[in-house]
């Protein structure tokens, strides 16, 4: 069955999903927290990344409604968070999920999946993901081809802030702890297969580094001030490459683009709002 433009709006779930404090001190340690980042990376006064929303949102979506695709053609385009208040280190969220859009791209099909992700206890909201799926080779079934053109453009000056981290070479080893062992990131033979020299960082890796900077940069390293984060992936990165994260603030938002030492955009038409 090809891709139906007409699952659009489609809702599935409600789905369960629990997590402990040794899961987001996994996660944080998978993005490169460290010994500078304690009260991330240990269990004293223990506070939780914004972007561990990724690990443990999204769910809900019926996804697989939209048509037949190729799972191995599949390519996460870009990644948008909203968190409406700090995440605990342990609970349990119910998500809902449903088809925000399905773009025909022409070489593709751009499906965008949106989840609210709620308190299982208090019913409060705690985030909300959107995720981009590019399904390479799914275009050309007639849909709309939706949104295209930049945006979140830097503005024609210097950044305002610029934060630089390392990555390790076992960085990917690490973060698909956390639940996505793609044999992508991990075995150099199916690396090869796919057209990389060796094992790629996961996109939500550097989604995850990048987060970082943002927190500590424009918050305080308050999680409280998060509110929002988007941005789309335009380039792998490998595993121990330094990621550049450059921001220009305007009051309560910035936008932000993260580029490797080759100076190459990895995330592109980022932007993020806080509390000020």
């Amino acid at each position: 069955m090809p891709i139906d433009p007409s699952k659009v709006g489609l809702e599935g779930g409600p789905v369960l999903r629990s997590w402990t404090a040794k899961d987001c001190l996994l996660y944080a340690l998978g993005v490169g927290a460290g010994t500078d980042e304690l009260e991330f990376s240990s269990e004293k006064n223990q506070k939780v990344l914004p972007t561990f929303a990724v690990i443990v949102g999204g769910g809900g979506v019926p996804y697989r409604e939209i048509g037949s695709f190729n799972p191995a053609l599949v390519v996460h385009g870009e990644e948008a968070i909203e968190v409406y208040q700090p995440i605990p280190p342990e609970g349990t969220v119910k998500s809902q999920g449903r088809i925000g859009g399905i773009y025909d791209k022409a070489k593709g099909a751009l499906v965008v999946l949106e989840s609210i992700s709620r308190d299982a206890k208090t019913q409060e909201p705690l985030f909300k993901t959107v995720r981009g799926l590019f399904l390479r080779g799914e275009g050309g079934f007639g849909g709309e081809r939706g949104p295209s053109g930049p945006r979140n453009v830097p503005p024609d000056r210097k950044p305002d802030a610029e934060v630089r981290y390392g990555t390790r070479p076992e960085q990917a080893l690490l973060y698909r702890l956390s639940g996505d062992m793609n044999p992508l990131h991990s075995d150099p033979e199916f690396a090869r297969r796919g057209g990389f020299d060796r094992p790629i960082l996961h996109g939500l890796c550097t989604y995850g580094f990048t987060g970082r900077a943002l927190l500590h940069t424009l918050c305080g390293s308050d999680p409280a001030r998060f509110r929002s984060m988007e941005g789309r992936f335009s380039k792998p990165v490998y595993p121990g490459e330094s990621l550049i994260v450059s921001m220009w603030v305007d009051g309560g938002e910035a936008i932000f683009r993260t580029t490797n030492d080759d100076g190459d955009i990895v995330l592109d038409q980022g932007r993020c709002t806080f509390q000020v």
